[in-house]
């Protein structure tokens, strides 16, 4: 019994230590519309933080490609797409990577912060954090 119970709770705290994670699926949210635009799936790789593109809820924009982006990502499909790239944990946040916005075709500093286990704080901005914008994106269970 006392072994059932160990395995209990040791899923319990692995459980509930993902959900306080920002890894996992995120709906974003259009800033002007309020709609949900996409999923965005946030993992680790080599220690740093990454998202891409997983969905794309709007189908009249489900095959656009990036064409404002430059280098490796332009014309490239904006579903399947990397837009967040090599975040590093610094406390409760992630920042030093970039986000790129698929509209615009334009690279971001990029800072993450978990707000509650279901809404992550997403801030793009140029040069200090002051200058830029937040969005906020739900957990897709």
């Amino acid at each position: 019994m006392k072994k059932l119970f160990t395995l209990l709770f040791c899923i319990t705290a692995m459980t509930s230590m993902q959900s306080q994670s920002v890894i996992g699926k995120w709906k974003t949210i259009d800033d002007v519309t309020g709609e949900a635009k996409s999923i965005v799936e946030v993992f680790s790789k080599s220690g740093k933080i990454y998202a891409k593109v997983v969905d794309i809820l709007d189908p009249a924009t489900k095959n656009n490609l990036c064409k404002q982006c430059s280098g490796e990502d332009k014309n490239k499909p904006i579903l399947g797409l990397t837009i967040i790239k090599g975040l590093s944990k610094d406390g409760s946040e992630y920042n030093s990577g970039e986000i790129l916005d698929p509209k615009n075709g334009k690279l971001y500093k990029c800072a993450l912060a978990l707000e509650s286990k279901d809404k992550l704080k997403v801030r793009g901005y140029i040069g200090f954090s002051l200058l830029g914008r937040t969005q906020y994106w739900h957990r897709v269970n």
